[in-house]
């Protein structure tokens, strides 16, 4: 299922790395993801558990010639680790090759690490990590493998916003604002500091936890804080609360900052259509998004066989898979697995897959045997 509220510009590291619908209310928030040093947090959108979860709880041992597949996302208390049982409960069940063992992680960071450590077979990251890798920076200047990508997960579309009256662009941030771009420390923080470079530098940072954001702009002590539609489309709890706890006001950035993003190589920008949206005291109709794309990657010595058989397992009982969690609902649509592709090889049997069912890109790039 494509989102229709987010018209999307890719940048470089996202054209190959070489709205769910019936969720309900989304709880608590997604955390977020680290891109610093051993990766902590979670990924900033939801903790909903929307479904029953699936089986990730193995012990990693295979039998029968099962190949295992050890999964990693974030913390156990988010989405994507729901998520990834549901993924899991889906390929155990209907494939006698592959056992996947969805577990916790820190983060997209500490995902890579145990991938380099081979301590896992399978892990998400987001695009800012991505372009990290790319560009050979710490803490992914001396992988020992090179990575491939398997397929999308999801989408987190972040903004700034405000209670303060009369506020409408990231422009209006003044000397001395005090702004909270996610909690400091983690890899949306990072990107969203990035973005908001190409505004102003002049405030004072704090670090406010996504669900104390409402409460800390009605008692004056928040000017700016960070949101996110998860899928570009989907508001988790917490945003929920913010709106019901002041007069939440979505803050969009100037017309030559979103050039310059699109312009950057580690920047994703998404332009999302706020109509669908109710109760925000300002929304332009149109919001520029510094956005995180978040895709399964795994070693590209990982075996070939395991691989293929795990997306061919999942791709074809793909329509189930929102019944363990309504996020899981867009792989139903088989484009929704290549959405968002980094500048990264894909691996052999996920570029041999993607041919054979017909949506296979000449742009993407094929990794080596």
């Amino acid at each position: 299922m494509s989102n229709p509220n987010g018209c999307h510009r890719r940048r470089t590291v996202l054209k190959s790395i070489a709205g769910a619908t019936g969720i309900g209310t989304l709880a608590g928030c997604l955390g977020e993801d680290s891109g610093n040093g051993g990766g902590g947090g979670s990924d900033g959108g939801s903790n909903d558990t929307n479904g029953s979860g699936g089986d990730g709880d193995g012990d990693g041992g295979g039998g029968g010639g099962q190949t295992d597949m050890v999964m990693l996302t974030s913390t156990e208390t988010t989405a994507a680790y729901a998520m990834s049982q549901g993924i899991a409960a889906t390929v155990n069940d209907n494939s006698d090759t592959v056992r996947v063992d969805a577990r916790p992680s820190e983060g997209t960071n500490a995902n890579v690490g145990q991938l380099d450590r081979e301590e896992a077979q399978i892990g998400y990251i987001q695009n800012w990590t991505a372009n990290k890798i790319a560009e050979g920076e710490e803490p992914f200047s001396d992988l020992s493998f090179t990575p491939n990508q398997v397929h999308h997960l999801y989408d987190l579309g972040w903004f700034l916003c405000t209670a303060n009256e009369g506020w409408e662009s990231v422009a209006d941030i003044e000397p001395g604002s005090r702004v909270s771009p996610t909690p400091r420390g983690s890899g949306t923080a990072e990107m969203l500091e990035h973005a908001l470079g190409y505004v102003t530098e002049d405030y004072e940072r704090v670090s406010i936890d996504y669900g104390g954001q409402g409460s800390a702009m009605s008692e004056g002590r928040l000017d700016v804080g960070a949101g996110t539609f998860v899928n570009f489309s989907v508001e988790p709890g917490w945003l929920q609360e913010m709106k019901g706890t002041v007069d939440l006001r979505l803050l969009d950035f100037p017309d030559e900052a979103v050039s310059q993003m699109e312009d950057d190589s580690a920047l994703f920008v998404t332009q999302i259509d706020t109509s669908d949206f109710e109760g925000y005291a300002y929304a332009p109709d149109q919001l520029a998004s510094p956005s995180l794309s978040y895709n399964f990657i795994v070693r590209n010595d990982f075996s070939y066989d395991a691989v293929y058989d795990y997306l061919e397992t999942l791709h074809t009982n793909r329509e189930g898979l929102g019944e363990y969690h309504g996020l899981l609902k867009p792989l139903a649509d088989e484009e929704y697995f290549l959405k968002n592709a980094y500048d990264m090889p894909f691996h052999p049997a996920a570029a041999d897959f993607y041919e054979e069912i017909g949506i296979w890109s000449d742009e993407f790039e094929r990794g080596a045997e």
